[in-house]
């Protein structure tokens, strides 16, 4: 019914009546309900939840996390060392740094944090990464930690065709044990865990509405690449084991693969981050299905045409390959949708409406999702805290606290 389709619309459009545009909230019900699901996910496989930070931008709601969360979370994944200080700060502790640094400054942090007592673990994929972590460790007197990436992208038949991230050099169990081994050999570094994310399995859509082919083809390359990735990160683990390497945490998937990934039995802890908000990028998977919980608005302020609204600013792109699935994406009311040859704008952004749209009228709300989940938050200082039919609170993000970590 009419009417169900537009209660959304309305009941967020009456809870900031009065809101200085743009502005960009959280519901709280949809944000704690995805908490439980992704909780839910793991239930009967006995691995803990690592958060990404990255997707979330916003220490409260990290926090928030944890807390609703419970015991199956433990531990964040942080995009830099600066990023982990900071959260350390706050009394958080458990981290693995997703990303390798070699800076001084970001050296001393990781001594700084050592000596504090802070578990914390720097991605590593060469030897030279481990030997600007030693002599940093070496001249502070501490053995700092380290997390070695394992490469999981999928190449079918040996093929020169690499489907995944392009992130570490490591991908057989003779590479992976080869660093190992060089580890050995710097005393103030230690590997203690390994991550292997598989972002051809946890980023892309499968289940995409109108694309019956393409999500199968998608489902079939996922299937495969899971069966030849859980095969060989087993391996990984089994030989590192053999070689001497004490691993604390084996680290895999992401929000879009936390069904497969939980059930590889090597993996001890899985990583959810845009589960949380379920931005643009994450809505249609065959596996999980999260709730949209973060949104921006923006204000109409002019009508072009009878069946057009345009709204002021809005033009949030993603990172990422350029395309228009890195486009903000209207959401209330439903049915809204960019124009081709403007899309959205620094400025402005024209939308079309559908028949059977509500009234809008100069001043009224349009409500977009991100595309992606943590970049909401480099956009607004602020995000309002909504709950039932009214704001509840409202929590600094990164940007809004003055901080740029990357």
């Amino acid at each position: 019914m009419k009417e169900d389709r537009d209660r959304e619309y309305l009941r967020y459009k009456k809870i900031f009546e009065g809101t200085r545009f743009p502005f960009a909230f959280v519901d709280l019900d949809r944000f704690d309900r995805n908490v439980a699901y992704v909780a839910a996910t793991q239930a009967k496989t006995g691995k803990r939840v690592r958060i990404h930070s990255k997707s979330i931008r916003c220490a409260p709601l990290i926090q928030r996390i944890l807390e609703k969360g419970g015991a199956i979370y433990q531990g964040i994944m942080t995009i830099s060392v600066e990023e982990t200080a900071c959260l350390a700060g706050l009394g958080l502790d458990d981290f693995i740094v997703a990303y390798p640094t070699v800076q001084p400054s970001d050296m001393q942090l990781l001594v700084d944090l050592a000596r504090e007592g802070k578990k914390v673990s720097l991605m590593v994929d060469c030897e030279a990464h481990l030997k600007i972590l030693s002599n940093a460790g070496l001249e502070a007197g501490v053995v700092l930690g380290a997390c070695m990436e394992i490469d999981m992208a999928y190449r079918p038949l040996k093929s020169p065709l690499h489907l995944g991230v392009r992130r570490s050099p490591i991908r057989s169990p003779d590479e992976a044990v080869s660093v190992a081994r060089a580890s050995m050999q710097y005393p103030g570094v230690k590997i203690d865990a390994i991550m292997g994310y598989e972002g051809h399995i946890a980023g892309p859509n499968d289940a995409v509405p109108g694309q019956w082919l393409k999500n199968k083809v998608m489902r079939g390359l996922k299937a495969a690449s899971v069966r030849e990735l859980t095969r060989r990160r087993g391996a990984v683990v089994a030989a590192l084991g053999n070689a001497g390497l004490d691993l604390a945490v084996v680290n895999g998937g992401g929000s879009g693969s936390l069904v497969s990934t939980g059930k590889d039995p090597s993996v001890t802890e899985v990583t959810a981050g845009s589960a949380f908000f379920a931005p643009g990028l994450f809505r249609h998977y065959q596996e999980v299905a999260f709730e949209p919980a973060a949104f921006f608005a923006v204000q109409v302020v002019r009508k072009p045409a009878t069946d057009m609204v345009t709204c002021q600013g809005g033009g949030y792109v993603a990172s990422g390959s350029a395309g228009t699935d890195k486009l903000p994406v209207p959401v209330f009311p439903r049915g809204m949708k960019l124009l081709p040859l403007e899309g959205a704008g620094e400025v402005q952004t024209p939308l079309l409406l559908p028949g059977d749209c509500p009234p809008l009228e100069l001043g009224d709300p349009v409500f977009f999702q991100h595309a992606k989940g943590g970049e909401l938050a480099e956009r607004f200082n602020e995000f309002y805290l909504v709950s039932g039919d009214r704001i509840v609170d409202t929590v600094k993000t990164y940007r809004g606290d003055g901080h740029a970590f990357i």
